[in-house]
């Protein structure tokens, strides 16, 4: 049977990536001592004030169909929230409830940019950013960055791209993979180039609650940047909340309409239930909140201090985020073989830098996802895999 364009569009490498995540699943699934690096899902039960707020919702009977365009209430507290940090002045009519930022990354490209336009991503980029792209036809145009520079994007390096096709740009800052954030200076610019060239500019500001160096930028709030951006977050990261769905996008207001059709058109809404925790997350200071960014913020310090001086091994120190990237290239191996013989050997699940883009080869990704006993333990685990390496190379 013949399927659309569309299935090829939005396979690739990036789907690809998660080949040895999904290898490393089923060898624990048989019982092998695997330690799970892999994937940014967070080790923390979600906090128990926003998981009763979801259980009061649905004994209070909220299973029922909900606003397409996100309950009111969490709206508001989404704004005042967005405001509070950037300093952005928007209300609820600027924000669009989505399920998780990952559909509204894929909604906001589907509102904003048609087949054969150009979108410029910094690279290493997420892996799914492809696909997105690729579903609508949209063409990404790369820029590289240097893990020399510690993976920060050189606006010098993006205007040399711009093009009469450039439609959009996607930023994502702190960044996933390498947890880089970009500084003011570099966002205005940025900001600067936007303006000039009339380009809509994507920030996926889903790490901007986990930054443990400078301050987090959200460029909508520049002058002349607020009517063209979109400023997508979630509680995924923040609140171990990766499994309720629930991000939004902050745009302007007709943005914000045609996102409603779109939802209207596939969605329909999330869960009340759902949105009613979401807001208790937003509304509430949480002590288990602050706690997780701060264990976050040390499962860094050990993974560069226990890698830093290792032999073959160079850890590149982020800013932010719940990964660190870790330079492999003196082993001899590319990234993707370093991982396999590390997942074979060692047990130690991690994903091979070349999945995000060619500014990220010869680097893995380690996912800040377990306890520190268990951190260390994986990061003796990829010394040792380091060591032996280089040894069979002199020998």
């Amino acid at each position: 049977m013949r399927y659309s364009g569309l299935t090829q569009r939005i396979a690739g490498e990036g789907a690809a990536a998660w080949q040895i995540h999904n290898r490393a699943l089923q060898l624990r699934e048989q019982g092998v001592d695997i330690l799970l690096l892999s994937v940014g899902d967070p080790d923390f039960d979600t906090p128990q004030p926003i998981v009763l707020a979801a259980i009061d919702s649905l004994l209070a009977g909220d299973t029922h169909y909900s606003e397409v365009r996100g309950n009111r209430r969490l709206r508001d507290s989404i704004a005042r929230r967005h405001q509070r940090q950037s300093g952005q002045a928007v209300d609820a009519d600027h924000v669009i409830v989505m399920p998780g930022a990952q559909c509204a990354v894929y909604s906001v490209a589907q509102c904003l940019l048609d087949p054969g336009d150009e979108v410029i991503v910094a690279e290493p980029m997420y892996v799914t950013y492809e696909g997105v792209f690729g579903a609508i036809g949209a063409k990404v145009v790369p820029v590289a960055v240097r893990p020399e520079n510690g993976f920060r994007v050189d606006p010098g390096d993006v205007a040399a791209l711009i093009t009469p096709r450039t439609r959009a740009m996607l930023l994502n800052s702190p960044n996933n993979p390498s947890g880089a954030s970009l500084s003011l200076k570099i966002w205005q610019a940025l900001a600067a180039l936007c303006i000039r060239h009339d380009v809509w500019l994507i920030s996926d500001e889903v790490y901007s609650d986990l930054l443990y160096e400078g301050d987090h930028i959200s460029p909508a709030s520049l002058p002349s940047m607020a009517e063209r951006t979109a400023t997508i977050n979630s509680l995924s990261k923040s609140h171990a909340m990766s499994g309720w769905r629930v991000g939004w996008v902050i745009g302007p207001k007709p943005l914000a309409d045609h996102l409603e059709h779109l939802s209207l058109c596939m969605l329909f809404g999330i869960p009340e239930f759902v949105q009613r925790a979401a807001q208790r997350a937003l509304q509430e200071e949480l002590p288990e909140v602050a706690l997780m960014r701060e264990e976050y913020r040390q499962r860094r310090d050990l993974v560069c201090a226990s890698l830093h001086g290792c032999a073959g091994l160079r850890p590149i120190r982020p800013d932010g985020g719940m990964f660190v990237m870790v330079d492999v290239r003196e082993t001899g191996l590319s990234a993707q073989r370093f991982a396999e013989r590390l997942l074979d050997g060692y047990g130690v699940s991690v994903l091979a830098g070349e999945a995000f883009g060619p500014s990220a080869a010869g680097h893995i990704r380690i996912g800040l996802v377990v306890d520190r006993r268990k951190l260390a333990d994986a990061c003796q685990r990829i010394a040792s895999c380091a060591s032996e390496l280089l040894e069979a190379r002199r020998a």
